[in-house]
């Protein structure tokens, strides 16, 4: 599947919430978001019936992010369904791992191959600023959970304000080197003012060879995160809906006045 600037898509990220259970400081406002009305939220099945169509146009790549995915209800039935569509050969996750202690066997047993887990620090306390509250501990327990079942191989996501020479990024680093995992290093972001830099370690920000569309939890294909360019599959049908994605992806991102990193999933 080709867009107009000859870029193979074959990633699809799908946000399956809008809420969190943390309120990090650079994603989400201190007093949370308005909750969407729950029959504006894509069923377990919509989902699916989406992803099917877009493997069927040659995805092969699917990622699950939120909000935090791990606070929807059925997130172990939908990785379920997704699994078995033949023709992902990587399903993932990214999470801020809080939760994933609970939840890492289930995950692993119904078919999701790997994680990526937030970290912007190792000190306990700096994660508490920098998360409005969150406990560390619970993030430590939940990478211990991810290498028990073998969700590998597991991504630290780290953001980063200007450098990954940082004290806080310097710790993550050390912190993934002496447990065995990746780190991706990602440069804060504005949509808003269209600031955005390439990932270090990832693939992320490089327009040139930007291979992925994000469906939102209520059902709209962005072709592009740093763009206001929507198209709803309820409105407009499924298949409709990706033909105008895929033909309207822009050749590089520019601002978005109107998506936000907790309900388009980064």
């Amino acid at each position: 599947m080709l867009d107009s600037y000859n870029r193979h898509i074959n990633y699809l990220r799908i946000s399956v919430t809008d809420k969190c259970n943390l309120r990090c400081k650079y994603c989400m406002p201190v007093s949370g978001v308005p909750y969407i009305s729950h029959n504006r939220i894509l069923s377990l099945e919509e989902i699916t019936e989406f992803a099917s169509v877009m493997v069927s146009m040659g995805v092969n790549k699917v990622r699950l992010t939120g909000g935090e995915p791990l606070v929807r209800r059925g997130i172990v039935d939908l990785v379920r369904m997704l699994a078995q569509i033949e023709g992902i050969n990587d399903l993932s996750m990214t999470t801020n791992g809080t939760l994933l202690s609970d939840f890492a066997e289930q995950l692993s047993q119904a078919g999701l191959n790997r994680v990526n887990i937030s970290l912007d620090t190792t000190d306990a306390n700096r994660y508490k600023i920098i998360t409005r509250g969150g406990d560390i501990t619970d993030v430590f327990r939940g990478i211990e959970a991810a290498v028990k079942y073998n969700l590998n191989p597991i991504k630290i996501n780290c953001v980063i304000n200007s450098s990954s020479s940082e004290d806080d990024a310097r710790s993550v680093a050390k912190f993934a080197k002496d447990n065995d995992l990746e780190v991706r290093f990602i440069h804060k972001m504005n949509l808003v003012k269209g600031y955005f830099r390439k990932v270090e370690g990832g693939e992320g920000g490089d327009c040139g060879i930007c291979n992925r569309i994000r469906l939102t939890s209520t059902g709209d294909i962005k072709p592009c995160l740093f763009s206001d360019n929507v198209y709803n599959i309820r409105d407009l049908g499924v298949k409709k809906a990706i033909e105008l994605a895929i033909n309207n992806k822009p050749e590089r991102g520019v601002l978005s006045q109107s998506g936000t990193f907790y309900n388009v999933g980064g």
